[in-house]
């Protein structure tokens, strides 16, 4: 597998998210959801409508994924910008909750790895961004940003299932230099 890097310019993913809205609903939801949950591309692609829509059919705070080989079922976070493109993207398409979220347009089947790979990578020629980037890069630009932001390495470990933080910071591309200086102000 190739290695790709994190989008880290704010202004950088901007561009993509304006660039897939403009081109698919499907295609921006992907971007939006990956960058905002850090899920795995799979992870993503196996999502059903049923699985973001509560009973009243409204877009849930927490999505359970189902167990894989590497991990329990668990809950993640919508926050609220994804809930948003959610919604937009359900109400706009007409899929119903049997449906996979990211429908292929000749199947009833999700899109593929590959094509997710080829969606990122073509809003990322097609802006001029310069680097490496592809489907994964979703999940490490919601890694970087979530550690920029001061979340800890050690809870972005466990979100990744990761072995060691430095397996993590190495897979996020955050050196020893770039790395945060650990405030911990109490302030009694």
């Amino acid at each position: 597998m190739e290695y790709v890097e994190a989008f880290k310019d704010i202004k950088h993913i901007n561009a993509i998210k304006k660039y897939l809205k403009n081109h698919s609903d499907r295609d921006y939801v992907l971007f939006v959801l990956g960058i905002n949950t850090g899920l795995k591309i799979g992870q993503m692609l196996q999502l059903k409508v049923s699985d973001v829509l509560d009973k009243e059919n409204q877009i849930k705070s927490y999505c359970l994924l189902p167990p894989t080989d590497d991990s329990r079922d668990r809950q993640i976070y919508l926050n609220a910008k994804t809930r948003t493109a959610l919604k937009h993207y359900i109400s706009s398409t007409g899929l119903t909750a049997d449906d996979f979220l990211f429908l292929s347009a000749k199947t009833k089947q999700p899109i593929s790895r590959q094509q997710a790979h080829r969606i990122i990578h073509q809003a990322v020629d097609a802006l001029g961004i310069e680097g490496k980037y592809g489907a994964t890069s979703m999940r490490k630009t919601f890694g970087y940003h979530a550690y920029k932001k001061g979340v800890s390495i050690s809870l972005i470990q466990k979100h990744f299932h990761h072995a060691t933080p430095s397996e993590t910071m190495k897979y996020l591309g955050i050196s020893k230099e770039d790395s945060n200086t650990p405030i911990i102000d109490v302030n009694l």
